[in-house]
Order: C-alpha cells, then sequence, then structure tokens
C-alpha cells in the first residue's frame, strides 16, 4: 500500500451523516491540508521561458510529405503559449504531477498527484484573466492524499482522489471527495471542509449540477451522487473500472474501463451503452467528452479517439495518433484525454504530444501537434484557452486568439488571408486581408494591413517608407528563440489593438509608430531601440514599461 499520514485529524471532527457502508461524510481541521503562504513560491510557479508563439506541425511535415523548404500556405489556429505552472514541490512532496484542470471564468483550477507510492497531491487556482500577467493565487497542498480531478462551482472546489483508508482515522474507504471554500480566487480553509467517502480503489473524476455532485470511483467502485450542499450521498450504484464522468443535458455518461460507455439517467439506470473494444489499461486516465451535435468522444489509449453517435451508440470514426515519436516508450503514447472546443478536437496524446483536429461536415480533419513539451497528461479547453496538464512539466496556458465577434465585423471588408506563410508585399502594392493565421515570417515593402489575429514565428521587417497596419492582435517570435520588429527609415507601424513582439522592436531614424483609438496593449520583451526623430503617438498601454 502507499505510505500514508493519517487523513483528518481525529480531533475537532463533526460527524453529520452515515448513509450506507459505503459512505461516510465530515468536516475536519485540515490537519493534512496546508497552503501556500509566500507570494514568493506562487509568483516563481509562473515560468514564461517557453512563452511565445506556437507551431502546429502537421500530417505532411511529420511524416515527411513536405519539403523542408517548401513554401506552406500559412496556418490557421496563431495560438500562443501564455506561460507554463511548475508543480508544486514541499516537504514530502516532490513528485507532483499535474493529473487535471477545469476552468471557470478567469481561473484554472488544477489537481496534481504523485505516480508511485506515495499519497500526495495538490490543486492550485490559476488566474489567466489578463494573459500578459498570468498568476497562481493560491495553492493547497495534501500532505496524505493524491487529487484525480477538481470541478469549482458557486464558490467551492469540489476535489476528488485517493488515500489509504487502512491508515486513515476517519476514511472508510480508498475514494474521496472533498468540498473546499474558495474566495476571490483563494482558497478559504477556515471555513472547514467537508469530506465524502465512497468505495473503489481512487475516486477518478467529479461532476456537479445545480443540486448535486457526482463521483466516479475506479476499481471495484462506483458512482456516486452527493447532496450538493451537505455531502449526503443520495444514490449509488456499482461498476467495476470508472474513470470519467460527463453530463448531457438531463443525462450522466460515465467511461468504464471494462466495458465503454454507459449512459445513466438521474436514478443512475442504465438507459444507453456503447460497447468499446480498446484496452484503457490499469490506474491510466481516460476520459469522454461530448459536442454539440450528439457526438461522444472517448479517449481509448493507443487506439487514439472513437466518436460515437450519442443516441444510436454507434460507431463513427476513430481519430489515431497522429506520431509516433523516437526516444518515447509505446506505453507513453497514448490518448489520456480528449476535450471539445466548438469544432475543435483536442488530445493529450502523451508522449505524442497534444493534437488538435477540426469537425467537418464529412469526418475529422487532423490539423497537426502542437509545439508543447513534456508528456501531456489531460487537456481542457474553454472559450479562447487551452489547458494542457503536461506531468512534470506542470500546466502550459495556451491561448487560441479567435478573433471577437465585434473584430471579425470590422474586418469583414477585407478578403481573408489565403496565401504563404511567408508574406512578403512588394514595394508597389497596397494590400489587406482579414482572418486568423500563423504565418513564418512577413516583410512589408509596400503597404499592408492586416486585420484580425496573427502569430509570426519568425522576424517582422517593415523595409525604408513602408507602412504595416495591425488592427487585432500580431505576435511575434517566442521567448525561448526570440525574433525582432524591425521598422526602417520613415516607415510606419500603426497598431489599434495588441501588439506582442518576443524580441526587440527596432525603431530606425524617422520611424513612426501610431496607437489609433483607446485600449492598445504593446508588450515588448526584449528592448524597444530607437534611432534619430523615431515619432510614436497615441494612447496604449505599455505592458513591460520599454518605451
Amino acid at each position: 500500500m502507499k505510505r500514508i499520514l493519517p487523513m483528518l485529524a481525529a480531533t475537532g471532527l463533526a460527524l453529520f451523516f452515515s448513509c450506507s457502508d459505503e459512505t461516510i461524510i465530515y468536516e475536519d481541521e485540515q490537519s493534512a491540508v496546508e497552503l501556500e503562504t509566500s507570494e514568493t513560491v506562487l509568483e516563481n510557479s509562473i515560468s514564461l521561458d517557453n512563452a511565445g508563439v506556437l507551431d502546429i506541425f502537421s500530417e505532411d511535415r511529420l511524416t515527411g510529405k513536405l519539403a523542408r523548404f517548401a513554401d506552406e500556405p500559412a496556418g490557421d489556429y496563431p495560438l500562443s503559449l501564455v506561460a507554463q505552472v511548475s508543480p508544486p514541490k514541499f516537504s514530502g512532496g516532490e513528485n507532483l504531477t499535474a493529473s487535471h484542470v477545469h476552468v471557470h471564468g478567469n481561473y484554472a483550477y488544477v489537481a496534481y498527484n504523485t505516480v508511485g507510492q506515495d499519497y500526495v497531491g495538490g490543486i492550485d487556482i490559476v488566474n489567466v484573466a489578463d494573459p500578459n500577467r498570468p498568476g497562481v493565487t493560491s495553492r493547497l497542498y495534501y500532505t496524505n492524499a493524491d487529487i484525480s480531478s477538481v470541478k469549482y462551482d458557486n464558490g467551492y472546489v469540489y476535489a476528488a482522489g485517493g488515500v489509504d483508508s487502512e491508515k486513515s482515522v476517519r476514511a472508510t474507504s480508498n475514494s474521496f471527495v472533498a468540498k473546499i471554500k474558495v474566495d476571490n480566487g483563494r482558497f478559504n480553509l477556515g471555513a472547514g471542509i467537508l469530506y465524502g467517502f465512497q468505495e473503489g480503489f481512487v475516486a477518478t473524476d467529479v461532476e456537479t449540477t445545480a443540486s448535486s455532485v457526482i463521483v466516479t470511483s475506479g476499481k471495484d467502485g462506483y458512482v456516486t451522487v452527493y447532496d450538493k450542499n451537505t455531502l449526503e450521498a443520495q444514490n449509488d450504484t456499482p461498476f467495476s473500472d470508472l474513470r470519467s464522468v460527463k453530463l448531457k443535458d438531463d443525462k450522466i455518461g460515465v467511461l468504464d474501463a471494462d466495458f465503454g460507455v454507459r449512459i445513466l439517467d438521474q436514478n443512475l439506470s442504465q438507459v444507453g451503452s456503447i460497447a468499446i473494444d480498446a484496452d484503457f489499461r490499469t490506474a491510466d486516465k481516460r476520459t469522454l467528452d461530448f459536442t454539440s451535435d450528439n457526438k461522444i468522444v472517448v479517449s481509448e489509449g493507443e487506439a487514439g479517439a472513437g466518436i460515437y453517435d450519442f443516441t444510436t451508440g454507434s460507431f463513427i470514426e476513430h481519430v489515431p495518433i497522429l506520431i509516433n515519436p523516437d526516444g518515447v516508450a509505446t506505453s507513453d503514447i497514448v490518448t489520456n484525454a480528449v476535450t471539445i472546443n466548438e469544432d475543435v478536437l483536442l488530445m493529450a496524446n502523451g508522449g505524442a504530444g497534444l493534437c488538435l483536429s477540426e469537425e467537418e461536415d464529412n469526418g475529422t480533419d487532423l490539423v497537426g501537434i502542437i509545439e508543447l513539451t513534456g508528456s501531456i497528461n489531460y487537456v481542457e479547453s474553454k472559450g479562447d484557452y487551452i489547458f494542457a496538464a503536461s506531468g512534470k512539466s506542470g500546466l502550459q496556458v495556451i491561448k487560441m486568439n479567435k478573433p471577437s465577434p465585434s473584430l471579425a465585423a470590422r474586418c469583414a471588408d477585407s478578403p481573408n488571408y489565403q496565401g504563404s506563410s511567408k508574406l512578403t508585399v512588394g514595394a508597389n502594392q497596397q494590400l489587406a486581408f482579414s482572418g486568423s493565421k500563423r504565418f513564418q515570417q512577413i516583410s512589408v515593402s509596400g503597404s499592408l494591413l492586416l486585420c484580425g489575429t496573427w502569430t509570426v514565428k519568425n522576424t517582422v521587417t517593415v523595409a525604408d517608407d513602408a507602412l504595416f497596419e495591425i488592427r487585432g492582435t500580431l505576435i511575434v517570435a517566442r521567448n525561448n528563440k526570440r525574433k525582432d520588429l524591425k521598422v526602417g527609415e520613415g516607415a510606419t507601424l500603426r497598431v489599434e489593438g495588441n501588439l506582442t513582439v518576443y524580441g526587440d522592436l527596432e525603431l530606425e531614424d524617422g520611424a513612426t509608430v501610431e496607437f489609433l483609438g483607446t485600449g492598445s496593449r504593446v508588450n515588448i520583451l526584449g528592448e524597444v531601440k530607437k534611432g534619430d526623430n523615431v515619432t510614436i503617438t497615441g494612447d496604449f498601454e505599455d505592458i513591460q514599461n520599454k518605451f
């Protein structure tokens, strides 16, 4: 068994309910729970070392079908890495890995566990309201419990995980759920923590409704419905090996590793099922998600992702794992988790990375592998963000840089860009484009307007007397591969929106930078280098105070 400190002190306990032989609920004095009190530790948990433009490696590039120096078209999905969050480290908890993420509003709630024989875990709250200034606002350590899954709902974090019941004072089973108060992005342990236990090797996932908390547990476990206010168990049903739970309208979908997907009603009676012939393996992370058009997507280990019809249960297609990287153990090339964001399917493929695909009318179109480090264990995506839990590499926060509806409307007068990833504008050309694309480089000798959201992997050059206008968002390079935005003599850079450069902004003699309207933001990670007679006009926020 895992080595463990006693979970929950024997003193100060208030016993509320004993609903069945499988469930017990109580509050404690947080003897095995600690808060990180050092703001320095929280600040240092954020790393910008790899922040900036992310490439997406297409299937053609990965398989060698595209020549190394071929002129690729500009890619969709101009992603950028906002930051990485390092896993917590504390005495007795030196090997935590990111295992799960839930996103709500401006915060990401991150679960950590320990692979191996120790029960040690943690939970982070990460504020991503400002992508230029992400921060860990609160951190909680469990010295005697793994955390498998978290869900924030209406002022509380609900955490599911595992504890050694043989060495715990109160735990009757290894699987538990905790209800922890959160105020303004910070844990409030003074309000007490409410716990519930159920049978099963470890609690694997948690969901909430308006009145209930639904928890699944693994080997020889249960799906259990708790009262949201009291954590009194209202109903439970045993299953062989549950890994994940998702809600779809009034139905509950659970992933049973010994069978496939089971669809339950509110009384936990099975009303549908999808038998899946896949090796889900023992104790591995596996999830399911629902699409907006009544499909179920299931992470199926080495088989990739399976897509099924929710209404009929019929098989639709498999989305394979795109690459088999050199030097990565076969056992680590598996689809651990899946998530849907509008028409985008994301697959956390362990050592094979994070795969992005598009849901099309005629099936799923593989886009490619996002340029990330670490083994991707879990992925969650909502709104304009992707959150990838990557083991000991921690949490990776990715911005999708989707154009807002208002920006898209403003850009409607310009044609969508459909050209090369190496955009070159001749001295006699006056071009204007709208869209959302990834470029390798941009060179402007004439006049160019880009309206939308754009990333550039390498240098942006505005030649002498040329004009480059940005309406929306432009991000240049990344922190570990810095490149510059160069504005030549007498040239003009006009910005209405957000400009980020992981490198220098070089303004040669007589160059002009104009900021239009109000609300523009400029984030220069290198230096602003000014020649003679440089003119800067308009209102803008200088994030790094480089001007």
